[in-house]
């Protein structure tokens, strides 16, 4: 099949790869929620040689990821795991358990419950010492942090009224009542920002 294409993914892979090489330096497993087109978990794996990385996604989006790893095949990267974040439990593996996670361009899509309960799920089975990073636009203050931002989130809205670009507040909160601790908070180009947090 024709291997679906993100610009947006080939654009923020280099500088999301520099901060996952710091966050996950000591990771052994990662699960990557939401992997889209399949573009990202071929341009992080070989850059995180050390790591298991494992995709997931909805099964309509299997055999395009599967695509991508013909393509740029890596003998650390796993083929895609169904996992829905409105109904699956978090996803079980014969190597032991996911000791870090990375979601990119989620949080804003999926509307507030499955934010809060993906940090639940997470909190629930990443071990202490775990890391989960996330990658996208925030608000600050309940302020869009540019005006393109601002029309990404009417776009989002006009399409979902349950989704739209998230607080950075409120996904903190959110992250510390479910045991994981803010470690980063990078800066990222075209107005996103990666953010950094640890299981205590």
């Amino acid at each position: 099949m024709t291997r679906p294409f993100a610009q947006s993914c080939e654009n923020n892979q280099a500088p999301i790869a520099k901060v996952l090489q710091t966050a996950f330096a000591h990771s052994r497993h990662v699960l990557e929620v939401g992997s889209g087109t399949g573009q990202h978990g071929v341009y992080f794996a070989p850059r995180l040689p050390h790591v298991v990385w494992q995709t997931s996604e909805l099964p309509e989006h299997h055999a395009g990821i599967a695509a991508w790893h013909a393509h740029v095949p890596a003998p650390n990267l796993r083929t895609p795991l169904h996992f829905d974040v409105r109904t699956s439990a978090w996803p079980q593996t014969a190597q032991g358990v996911f000791d870090a996670v990375f979601t990119s361009n989620t949080l804003h899509i999926v509307g507030w419950p499955l934010v809060q309960r993906l940090f639940a799920l997470a909190g629930a089975h990443v071990p202490q010492g775990g890391v989960f990073v996330v990658y996208g636009p925030f608000n600050y203050g309940g302020t869009f942090t540019s005006a393109s931002n601002q029309a990404f989130d009417a776009w989002l809205r006009a399409r979902d009224a349950a989704s739209g670009i998230r607080d950075f507040e409120a996904v903190v909160q959110l992250a510390q009542q479910h045991g994981w601790s803010l470690q980063h908070d990078h800066p990222m180009p075209a107005n996103n920002r990666s953010l950094v947090f640890q299981k205590t």
